[in-house]
């Protein structure tokens, strides 16, 4: 256990970067992307499933939207890891872990896309129904374009947090950051630089995230101005 006994050791540190930097980075970024995809398009389906003129509909989706949000992501995690196999339902560990951050997200997605819709004027509801515009037409035409923008900062503030979920995925034997950090901590029992290597990864991922989501605010508030 070479050099056990100092605080930090540079040797170690240089050796285990290029593997946090490079699966373990991957498979971050491909549960954030992905599972931020699944949560914008499903959110945006369960808000439009939310307003259906049809009752049991409605109710059945805050049901969904209730359920989904009251449970912890962990247990939503092992549950369709370990339980969902025994019906049938079964995917790859990494499959699984991006598809639950999706639906788990998609709950509080819908929550900002609906808040998007009723923002936009009654005016424009109003305009769409003068002019006979179809059902269809009124929502791709003119609802959403006004609605979506204005979520797009929120939108962000959901990537990041789904970033900073993606280290529960390990306890399904997905190796993220912090996965391959602690695999290769545990080689030589040296947790201190493949772990503190790790934190800085994640700060650096989070920091550029908040800094484009900021920039989409300024951006949007500047087109509502105009």
């Amino acid at each position: 256990m070479q050099g056990a006994n100092e605080v930090w050791n540079w040797d170690n540190a240089w050796e285990v970067l290029p593997l946090i930097l490079g699966d373990g980075l991957l498979v971050t970024l491909q549960a954030t992307v992905l599972g931020s995809l699944i949560a914008y398009a499903f959110g945006l389906v369960l808000a439009l499933l939310r307003r259906s003129p049809i009752r049991v509909v409605g109710t059945v989706v805050w049901l969904f939207i209730e359920v989904i949000r009251s449970t912890p992501l962990l247990v939503q995690i092992f549950f369709a890891f370990y339980v969902l196999p025994d019906f049938g339902v079964q995917f790859d560990a990494l499959t699984t872990g991006i598809i639950v951050i999706g639906l788990h997200y998609s709950t509080y997605t819908a929550e900002i896309y609906r808040a998007g819709i009723e923002a936009v004027p009654v005016g424009q509801w109003e305009a769409a129904t003068a002019l006979n515009l179809p059902r269809t037409r009124t929502w791709t035409g003119v609802i959403l374009p006004q609605a979506i923008p204005r979520v797009l900062p929120a939108l962000g503030n959901y990537t990041i947090s789904m970033l900073k979920e993606t280290p529960l995925l390990l306890t399904i034997g997905v190796a993220d950051i912090v996965g391959t950090a602690s695999q290769e901590g545990a080689k030589d029992f040296r947790l201190q630089e493949p772990i503190t290597i790790a934190g800085v990864v994640f700060l650096l991922l989070s920091f550029s995230a908040s800094l484009l989501t900021r920039w989409m605010e300024r951006r949007v508030g500047s087109l509502k101005s105009v």
